[in-house]
C-alpha cells in the first residue's frame, strides 16, 4: 500500500504508482485520508492509473466507494469505532480495517483487542484486518484468532530501509519502547490540520510533546509561524514522530521484504506451537 495523502498532489500521486509498477507485477493500493481537502482529486488520479485497491481513513467512505467501484477497484475502509464499521458495511466496502488506539498516527480510543472481534461480528461476512499494537508474529496471530483475516502494520515497516522518513526518524522508532508513545494533538495544533473530533495522533514522545501535550491551549495561543518553526519535520526532537507501542519489536532497520518474511514465518510458528500446548 502506497500512503496516496501528499502535499506532492496528483503529480505525486502518478509517480507513486508509475514507481511500484516499476517494482512489482502484484497488486497494490493506494490509501486516502477522505476527509483532507484535495483528496477527491488525489482519489479519480488513482483510479485512472488504474490502481486496484483503495483505502478510505477518516470521513465518511460513501461518496468514494461507488466512484472505485466503477472504476474495478476493491475498497478498503479502516474504521475505529462500531459507528463507523457499520457505517462503512452500509457503503458497500469490500474489506474493513478495525484499527485500536495502539496504532501509531492518527487513531481512535478504542483498544485493538476488543475493537477486532467486535468489529468481526458486527460487519460479518465482510473481511476484517487488524491494525493498532501489532509488531511481530505473535500479535499477527493473535489477531487471527480475534476473527481477522489479516493484519495491517505501519510501525513495523517505519524501521525498514524502504521507509519515506528521515534517518532520525528511524532511530527513535528502533530505540522506542512499549511506553514510549503518546496519543496527543499537539502537533496536530501546531500544523493547523483539521481532524475529526475524537481523533488524535500517537506519536513517539519527544520534547516537543514533553512541553505541550497537556497545554493545547497556551499552544493554540501561539502564532501558527512560530508553532510550526517550533516543531520542525526534520528534528527528531520536535518532528511528529508517529508510531505506535510496536514500536518495542523494531529492534533494527532492515529491509522490508525481509520484515514480511519474517512475520509471516513468525506467526504460522505462534499458531503451530501454541495451539498444541493449549488444545489437548
Amino acid at each position: 500500500m502506497i500512503g496516496g495523502t501528499s502535499f506532492g498532489g496528483v503529480d505525486w500521486v502518478r509517480q507513486e504508482v508509475r514507481r511500484a509498477r516499476s517494482l512489482t507485477d502484484k497488486p497494490f493500493g493506494i490509501g486516502f485520508i477522505t476527509h483532507l481537502p484535495g483528496t477527491d482529486a488525489l482519489i479519480r488520479t488513482a483510479l485512472d492509473d488504474g490502481v486496484g485497491i483503495v483505502a478510505y481513513s477518516f470521513g465518511d467512505p460513501a461518496h468514494y466507494v461507488d466512484l472505485a467501484h466503477d472504476a474495478g477497484a476493491v475498497v478498503i475502509s479502516q474504521v475505529r469505532t462500531l459507528d463507523e464499521a457499520r457505517r462503512a458495511a452500509d457503503a458497500g466496502v469490500d474489506v474493513i480495517t478495525a484499527q485500536g488506539t495502539e496504532a501509531g498516527g492518527h487513531t481512535g480510543v478504542t483498544s485493538t483487542l476488543p475493537l477486532v472481534p467486535a468489529v468481526v461480528d458486527e460487519v460479518a461476512p465482510i473481511p476484517v484486518l487488524a491494525a493498532g499494537g501489532i509488531g511481530d508474529g505473535r500479535g499477527i496471530a493473535a489477531a487471527l484468532v480475534l476473527g481477522a483475516e489479516g493484519v495491517w502494520l505501519g510501525t513495523a515497516f517505519l524501521a525498514t530501509f524502504e521507509a519515506g522518513v528521515h534517518a532520525g526518524y528511524k532511530a527513535r522508532v528502533v530505540e522506542a519502547g512499549t511506553d514510549d508513545t503518546v496519543l496527543t494533538t499537539v502537533f496536530d495544533i501546531a500544523g493547523g490540520l483539521p481532524w475529526p473530533p475524537g481523533v488524535a495522533g500517537r506519536a513517539i514522545r519527544n520534547r516537543f510533546t514533553d512541553e505541550w501535550h497537556g497545554r493545547e491551549d497556551d499552544l493554540r495561543a501561539m502564532v501558527a509561524q512560530r508553532a510550526q518553526e517550533l516543531h520542525r519535520i526534520d528534528d527528531p526532537d520536535t518532528a511528529a514522530l508517529y508510531a505506535g507501542p510496536a514500536a518495542a519489536f523494531a529492534r533494527r532497520i532492515g529491509h522490508a521484504n525481509e520484515l514480511v518474511r519474517r512475520l509471516g514465518d513468525e506467526a504460522a510458528e505462534e499458531l503451530r506451537t501454541r495451539a498444541a500446548t493449549i488444545v489437548r
